[in-house]
């Protein structure tokens, strides 16, 4: 049954999966079977994907996957529509002034969002931070949302959770139940998480922030030398993908950590880059680049952003997170 959401003339509705032409009950049935739960689901994976988790054909994959598109209104809308839609989403604050205000005033939605560095800038930081100011109420810079945290290399610590809700004002035990915590222990199962898992959660549990912490973690110890990097890349660029659209389908913050690699054929310029190549550049929205300084403190910068300049802001990580220098 459609339920209307917002009164305009680009009307948004949520709708079940038998309100689909050519979707009755028994295919609704067999679709929520493989994980396809909702018509935004469907409407946003490729038919090939359908096919091969329903046991459909392509062609009937790809006429429902269609039909679903149709029934959201997924079609040519004019750009001052579409700047009102993207206008209308909030962003997320980090919980530090100097970091929001690089960031153009937060973490924006529907994007990914990747913070990279050598170990020990203050990633992990960032992300256990964004992980309870997501909870805060809009007032506030936060997304009034629960989360999810997909930990590749097992530093979640909920005692740094406790120490920031403190300090934001929350219950500790509360935030610790709005971040649902998952522990990947290979890239399979990374991959499987979001592509299987974590869209019924989110439907579920009103999640706003999707964090994996790091991406790279799994396929740089599984893939390793050039015979494995192109099997390696194309299942990085599935992954990412689906991430992307987790973000679009659910006006999701997402969130990625980053490692660095050594560039040792460069002459000139920076002697470390991102992991993960080409693949990763171009899925991220906004890139930020985390060093650790001599002094301890952390900077920040944007090194590529479509819509921002590049930019510095220096923080400081303490006990209750992450702050600005004083």
């Amino acid at each position: 049954m459609e339920k209307e959401k917002v009164n305009s003339k680009y009307v948004k509705k949520e709708y079940d999966l038998e309100d689909i032409k050519g979707v009755g009950p028994v295919l609704a049935k067999r679709l929520r079977a493989a994980g396809i739960t909702s018509v935004r689901i469907l409407a946003m994976l490729p038919s090939r994907e359908i096919a091969k988790i329903t046991g459909l054909s392509e062609t009937k994959a790809e006429t429902i996957a269609e039909a679903a598109r149709s029934l959201l209104r997924m079609s040519i809308i004019p750009a001052k529509r579409y700047k009102e839609i993207k206008l209308s989403l909030p962003k997320l604050t980090t919980g530090c002034k100097a970091l929001d205000k690089i960031l153009g005033g937060g973490l924006e939605p529907q994007v990914i969002t990747e913070f990279v560095g050598p170990y020990g800038s203050g990633k992990t930081q960032i992300c256990h931070q964004l992980a309870v100011t997501a909870q805060l109420p809009r007032s506030k810079g936060g997304l009034e949302g629960n989360v999810i945290y997909i930990d590749t290399e097992n530093m979640f610590s909920w005692e740094r959770i406790e120490a920031i809700a403190k300090r934001f004002g929350l219950n500790p035990d509360t935030a610790l139940e709005r971040i649902l915590y998952a522990h990947a222990v290979n890239s399979d199962h990374q991959i499987k998480i979001v592509r299987e898992e974590v869209p019924n959660i989110i439907e579920e549990n009103n999640v706003k922030l999707l964090i994996v912490d790091s991406l790279m973690n799994h396929f740089r110890a599984e893939y390793p030398g050039r015979e494995n990097l192109a099997v390696r890349q194309q299942r990085l660029n599935e992954h990412l993908h689906d991430l992307i659209r987790l973000a679009e389908t659910y006006n999701l913050v997402v969130v990625i950590t980053n490692h660095v690699v050594a560039s040792p054929d460069t002459m000139f310029g920076p002697q470390e880059r991102p992991a993960g190549g080409h693949v990763v550049a171009h899925m991220v929205g906004y890139r930020i680049w985390v060093k650790r300084l001599s002094d301890g403190r952390r900077r920040a910068k944007v090194i590529d952003a479509p819509k921002l300049p590049e930019a510095e802001a220096d923080f400081m990580i303490t006990d209750e997170g992450i702050v600005d220098v004083s």
